[in-house]
């Protein structure tokens, strides 16, 4: 059984982008699994850090990321992937304190995606997977820049699926696309998806939901809008399972 292995930055970003294809590779004998990437409790938040959980509504002892994780693995089961759960911090404790500096670009001193390659190197030579789903970064957030520089250190050899970010590529006020030069290099494909599957996972990360849509019923118009599409840049040649019919 061929192994897809999605690289989410956040508890989110592989249901939101590439959820509809991942349900349907599962669905069509791959086995998939996602690892997300920056997913670790940090103790005792403050500041900025502390106001991304209390602004969802959550009082500041709760551990915003245990919940987060436990999202994430109901997400997952819906799709019918498995999900990882790698120990790095979300740059909200790596000292970018507002939600302007998420889009700014990343910090001269934030090493994360060093951080990152160093936890992908084993696991990439332990799992061997014959595809590898990954963000494009667009919208510029310094999570998912960071996610896609480490996978250029990492130079995997293997096919990848470059997802668009959603929602951001519906944002205006997100425009950027700081690798747009290299993506541009690639083809773009239209994805076989499972829409109902992936509403189902996307939904599951109820504290997200208010702040990204509005709300459950935000959601399922988001996804309406997009008609169920997702498309990706491709390097390299891609598995015919992926591909749509």
């Amino acid at each position: 059984m061929p192994l897809a292995l999605a690289l989410s930055p956040h508890l989110d970003d592989a249901a939101f982008s590439a959820g509809g294809v991942l349900a349907r590779m599962a669905g069509a004998g791959w086995e998939v699994l996602v690892a997300t990437l920056f997913t670790a409790t940090v103790p005792n938040p403050a500041g900025f850090a502390l106001a991304c959980q209390t602004d969802k509504g959550l009082p500041p002892e709760a551990d915003y990321m245990a919940i987060r994780r436990a999202e994430d693995l109901a997400a997952c089961a819906a799709l019918g992937a498995r999900a990882i759960h790698l120990p790095l911090r979300e740059a909200p404790h790596r000292g970018y304190h507002s939600a302007a500096a998420l889009f700014a670009g990343p910090r001269s001193d934030d090493m994360a995606h060093l951080q990152a390659h160093d936890v992908l190197t084993p696991l990439l030579r332990d799992l061997e997977p014959a595809l590898i789903l990954a963000p494009q970064a667009i919208g510029g957030h310094v999570d998912h820049v960071l996610t896609v520089r480490a996978i250029q250190l990492l130079d995997p050899r293997v096919p990848i699926l470059w997802w668009r970010d959603f929602p951001y590529i519906t944002r205006a006020d997100t425009p950027r696309r700081p690798f747009e030069a290299m993506m541009a290099r690639f083809p773009e494909i239209d994805l076989p998806t499972d829409p109902a599957k992936k509403h189902a996972a996307c939904a599951a990360y109820a504290t997200q939901l208010g702040y990204q849509f509005g709300g459950p019923e935000g959601l399922a118009r988001a996804l309406v809008e997009t008609e169920g599409h997702e498309r990706a840049r491709v390097q390299g040649e891609t598995p015919v399972l992926a591909r749509a019919a």
